[in-house]
């Protein structure tokens, strides 16, 4: 441990030669020392990849950092053959993860006197480890110490330094190469240059992943692998250390090609500078978001921000700016979502305020003449996964809120508020059948929206619960057409007004009132402060049942609570909106805080454990999902019952699998009943939740 703290003050306060002997000593105080390296495997990324396209659910969990598109991995002390390697890479094949290599760019050691390989799976001393921002592998020999990290330095290449440390009372001298070989013959076309190796993807077309020296190299191609050697022996002295810094560089494009080329040479000339810039980005993140007080749940907070960092994309294809992403771990999660990116950057403006601003602008970059934001965005703008069947509930104002309380950004406020002004009115426009001022979920004049069965389900997705209890098509759902003054068409709603969706609406008539004011437009704030009065009125009176003590989605005709349907989290919004009247709100406590209904083991399942059709295992309709538990914890705080609030969020944090422990990763949601993770890996949102949590509630 001191070791790696000593290399990283070392590399960061000395000039490093590329490819030299280097003598420098660490002038930097302990208080100087990075805050990373007493996170150690907080989330376990060693693996060896075996084919080419992962499963599903990635079977080995990413690193990566910056916005890139490629990802590393670790070897495990048993993977002894791939010892002095970084594993992967994975790629991001626009919008599908791939593996390149098991291993891409293996380090081998000669003694020079007799070529003798001096094998690593030897050593006996292994430390491999993942901190915060940078991987580590440290190897103690008889006569050296091979250190070898690997951290990123722009959003299209990370650096890997190679530090040989002669430990003997001799001149150590030793040959030095480096191979690797691609897992498909047909998935690249190696090609050789004077300083390195590229890999020519077939997919995407001008795809390249480069590796590069910093001084000239030979380099023997096969069909699928190559072999870098140095020319001349490396000789170092007794107590002296070889430095050696090498970029491998991801792009799509000849544009970004050409536009990382230019970077290469000032990073392997000014590495130390490079190096530095991680340390201190670092560093900073950490500082801001561990809270003093919280130790004990400082690795879930840790945990939350790897997550977050290691799903964060830069702008590629259509994608015009920096956000992040559900996962970097599923197979279809690679692009980026409207309410899920609302929920990162509330979570990401505490450590990475311009990454949270910028998610918020990435969705806001698609949003339509009429206002909407369309549900999903990815690479391609005309693929598969792209989506404008649906939007998504509208906590878009509650997120450029946040970012706001952190960073008392007005500039940021205007920029959004008309922005938002058109989303909200969206909503009135096109999914408010009976034009009473109270909204309904629904689907958009679309192609795929073509009959009852699809545009129910673009109903479900807007509401961000695919497949929730309350909207199973044998409940005798209908389906409305919205038309403009002029009998056009403007999309479709359901036959019933969710009070989860017109909670968020009021909720946001209230913050937009806010922006208002600061921004000074009194008369705009009078107007949504008199609008949110009128829905909060509605709510309370409609949307309660007195007999169940919670609040349900109401047909649009009858005006009457949908019952039957069971109790859900849905239920629980207006509590977080402050909506609710203060006797509704301990009617709502008592449910929430009942152990036969909400108050789970990990509390807050998707459907009430009382629900006629509760699976704990099933998606929406029971595991837990974290934005719908923090909204629940928030809204008990609301009203004053913050012993229920702090309960909760420690359940939460010690019941929820791995989430507060070290190796393993932060889930898409939770059995409430055991605490087991479900469904996707290294899920972001989650990751904002937990943070939050942390951050607020503990």
């Amino acid at each position: 441990m001191k070791l790696l703290r000593r290399i990283a003050m070392m590399l960061a306060s000395c000039f490093v030669i590329t490819g030299s002997m280097s003598g420098c000593k660490s002038s930097a105080s302990k208080g100087d020392e990075e805050m990373r390296y007493e996170y150690k495997n907080i989330i376990d990324v060693a693996g060896v990849p075996s084919k080419v396209e992962p499963d599903d659910n990635y079977e080995i969990n990413p690193f990566s950092d910056m916005g890139a598109w490629q990802a590393y991995h670790l070897p495990s002390k048993k993977d002894k053959e791939y010892y002095g390697g970084f594993t992967g890479p994975l790629y991001i094949a626009e919008e599908y993860g791939k593996w390149l290599s098991k291993s891409f760019n293996l380090i081998r050691i000669y003694n020079a006197a007799d070529e003798r390989e001096i094998k690593l799976s030897d050593c006996k001393n292994i430390d491999i480890a993942y901190y915060p921002g940078i991987l580590v592998q440290s190897y103690d020999m008889d006569n050296f110490k091979l250190t070898l990290e690997l951290r990123f330095v722009t959003n299209r290449t990370a650096l890997i330094t190679t530090i040989i440390k002669n430990n003997s009372k001799k001149d150590l001298s030793l040959k030095l190469n480096w191979k690797g070989e691609l897992l498909k013959s047909d998935t690249a076309r190696l090609d050789s240059f004077v300083k390195g190796v590229t890999a020519k993807l077939n997919n995407p077309k001008e795809a390249e992943y480069e590796i590069r020296y910093p001084f000239e190299v030979s380099t023997k191609i096969t069909e699928k692998s190559y072999v870098i050697s140095l020319k001349d022996p490396v000789v170092i002295k007794p107590n002296k250390e070889y430095v050696l810094n090498t970029t491998n560089s991801y792009t799509f494009t000849k544009e970004e090609r050409s536009s990382e080329d230019k970077k290469l040479g000032d990073i392997l000339k000014n590495t130390s500078t490079y190096i530095k810039e991680n340390s201190d980005r670092w560093n900073n993140y950490l500082k801001a978001a561990l809270k003093e007080g919280k130790e004990k749940y400082n690795v879930a907070a840790v945990k939350a921000v790897e997550t977050l960092i290691t799903n964060w994309r830069s702008p590629a294809g259509a994608i015009k700016k920096d956000g992040i992403i559900p996962s970097m771990s599923y197979v279809w999660f690679n692009g980026m979502w409207a309410w899920d990116s609302w929920k990162h950057a509330a979570a990401a403006t505490s450590f990475a305020p311009e990454l949270a601003k910028n998610n918020i602008k990435a969705m806001f970059d698609y949003q339509r003449q009429d206002g909407m934001i369309v549900d999903a965005i990815f690479y391609n703008k005309d693929g598969d996964n792209w989506n404008e069947r649906n939007s998504k509930p509208p906590l878009a104002a509650w997120a450029v809120w946040r970012v706001y309380e952190e960073t008392k950004d007005d500039k940021f406020l205007e920029e959004m508020y008309p922005k938002l002004i058109s989303y909200h009115n969206w909503w009135y426009s096109c999914r408010d059948n009976d034009k009473n001022g109270i909204a309904e979920y629904g689907g958009t004049i679309d192609s795929k929206n073509n009959s009852p069965e699809e545009i129910l389900k673009a109903a479900a997705w807007e509401s961000g619960m695919d497949n929730a209890v309350r909207f199973d098509k044998d409940y005798g759902i209908s389906i409305l057409e919205n038309k403009d003054e002029e009998g056009k068409a403007l999309g479709y709603s359901i036959s019933q007004e969710s009070v989860d969706l017109n909670s968020y609406l009021f909720a946001e008539k209230k913050l937009l009132s806010k922006i208002a004011a600061i921004l000074n437009k009194q008369e705009d704030s009078s107007k949504y402060e008199k609008e949110a009065e009128y829905v909060k009125k509605f709510i309370q009176k409609n949307m309660f049942d007195s007999e169940k003590g919670l609040f349900f989605d109401i047909d649009i005709k009858t005006k009457k609570p949908l019952t039957n349907r069971g109790m859900g989290p849905e239920g629980l919004i207006p509590l977080w909106a402050g909506a609710t009247s203060k006797e509704q709100a301990e009617a709502v406590k008592n449910n929430v805080m009942d152990l036969a209904k909400f108050n789970s083991k990990v509390p807050i399942p998707t459907a009430s454990k009382d629900n006629e059709r509760y699976n704990p295992v099933k998606y929406w309709r029971g595991p837990v999902w974290l934005d719908q538990a923090y909204f629940a914890i928030e809204g008990l705080k609301l009203y004053g019952y913050e012993r229920e609030a702090e309960e909760l969020s420690k359940k939460i944090l010690d019941n929820a699998e791995g989430v507060n422990e070290k190796g393993k990763t932060i889930r898409e949601n939770y059995n409430p009943e055991s605490g087991e993770g479900l469904h996707c890996t290294n899920f972001s949102w989650s990751a904002g939740m937990v943070y939050l949590l942390y951050k607020e509630y503990i």
